[in-house]
Parts: structure tokens; C-alpha cells; sequence
């Protein structure tokens, strides 16, 4: 019997994980591989290529080639929960676009696409109407140009006013400027990829995606937000 490469001995571990961060322990790998499916997002498309260099103070991750990423494997029946969703933000008078794009499916790089916030520390939430078992969720900034967004932080929590059951996807605020604590994720370019944080199952009624300006400009702007996930049981 050949012994399989580390990568691959990985990824089987990596999959059997997700099974039983959704409650689907004890499953052997064939019956693992049978309830996963690659999540079907749909990429807008590209307006520029490859991974910048020189840009000023960021802090990217040195293994990223710049090509796209693999396909994301999650629980087969996942939805995007938050299509057509109710969007809130801490600015509640942006000064392009309006809150409804967010959840509009609308991710082209184009005017009337996005929506943009206020300067300096901001937030947009999303409802997603009931509990679900969160796998993934997906995020469009602004990628028309060469742009990395400060502080971004992704978090869950059961009530509105994010209280109880806190918990945090992503952060990658590394000096603590929004006060939610010290993050140790990566930044990252904007693509037409959108940014992909694992959910991992984390189950949750609202979610909340902070930043603080980008490498472009002192404003946040929000193309679309996708939410991965099924209604919890």
C-alpha cells in the first residue's frame, strides 16, 4: 500500500474536521468526501491580475502566490443565508451607494455596485433572518484597484447589538485599533476573489465585518457580503 504524501494526509484530516465541526464525527473518508461539495460561488470578474508589490505598511502573507484559491469544501446543502438580507452599519448615511447592496448579489467592480462608509472605524451587519450553521463567509470590499483594507475583523453573535455569544472568524487588526482585541490573521489584496473566512460551523443569527480605511483612501467601502451556511438544527 503506498503511503500518501503529507499534503494529501492533510487535506483527509482537514475534511474530516469539517465534518465534525457540522456534527458529523465518526464518518469514514468516502463517506466524508459524499457529503461535501465545493461551495458554488460565483467570481465577478477581474480587473487586474497577480499580487501587487510595495505597498505601504501591509502586512501580507508571505506563502500567497496570487493564484486563485481551491475550491471550498463544506456541507453539502449550504446557501448563501444572507442573499436579500437586511444590512445595518454604524454609519447609517453613507456617502455612496446605499446598505442594500451589500446583500444584493451584485459584486461586479463598477459604480452602483458598492456602497461606501464614513472614514475611520466602521461596521456593516447582516441579519440572516434566523440561526444558521455558518461554513463560510465571503467578502467584496472594493476591487476595481490596488487596494489593502485596515483592521478587518469578522464576527458572529446570536443578538444584534453583539452581546451574547460573541465569537471572532477573522482579524486582522494587529495593534488593537478598533479594541476588539489583538488579530493575528494576514491582510490581504482585494481581488475578484473576495476574501474567503472559514466559518467553521460556528452557528449565529447576526454577522458584523469591521474596518478602518484601506491603502487607497481613509473611507470603507463594501461591494458584497456572502454568507455560507443551512439553517441551524
Amino acid at each position: 500500500m503506498k503511503t500518501l504524501f503529507p499534503a494529501v494526509q492533510f487535506r483527509r484530516l482537514a475534511v474530516l474536521g469539517a465534518m465534525a465541526i457540522f456534527g458529523l464525527a465518526t464518518l469514514t473518508m468516502a463517506q466524508a468526501d459524499a457529503n461535501l461539495e465545493p461551495l458554488p460561488i460565483k467570481l465577478p470578474k477581474a480587473r487586474f491580475e497577480g499580487t501587487p508589490k510595495n505597498l505601504p505598511k501591509v502586512h501580507l502573507d508571505p506563502a500567497n502566490t496570487g493564484k486563485p484559491r481551491d475550491p471550498f469544501l463544506a456541507p453539502k446543502g449550504c446557501k448563501n443565508m444572507a442573499a436579500g438580507k437586511t444590512a445595518t452599519s454604524s454609519d447609517s448615511n453613507p456617502i455612496i451607494g446605499d446598505l442594500t447592496l451589500i446583500t444584493d448579489g451584485d459584486k461586479e467592480a463598477q459604480d452602483g455596485s458598492f456602497v461606501e462608509l464614513a472614514e475611520g472605524k466602521q461596521w456593516v451587519q447582516i441579519d440572516l433572518g434566523t440561526v444558521v450553521d455558518i461554513a463560510a463567509v465571503v467578502i467584496w470590499h472594493r476591487h476595481d484597484d490596488i487596494r489593502v483594507y485596515r483592521d478587518v475583523i469578522v464576527q458572529t453573535a446570536d443578538d444584534a447589538d453583539f452581546i451574547t455569544n460573541v465569537q471572532t472568524l477573522f482579524n486582522n487588526d494587529q495593534s488593537n485599533e478598533l479594541g476588539l482585541g489583538v488579530g493575528k490573521d494576514y491582510e490581504y489584496v482585494e481581488t475578484n476573489g473576495g476574501k474567503l473566512v472559514d466559518g467553521k460551523g460556528t452557528k449565529a443569527r447576526y454577522v458584523r465585518l469591521y474596518s478602518k480605511g484601506s491603502t487607497a483612501n481613509a473611507q470603507n467601502d463594501y461591494t458584497e457580503v456572502e454568507v455560507w451556511g443551512r439553517p441551524a438544527k
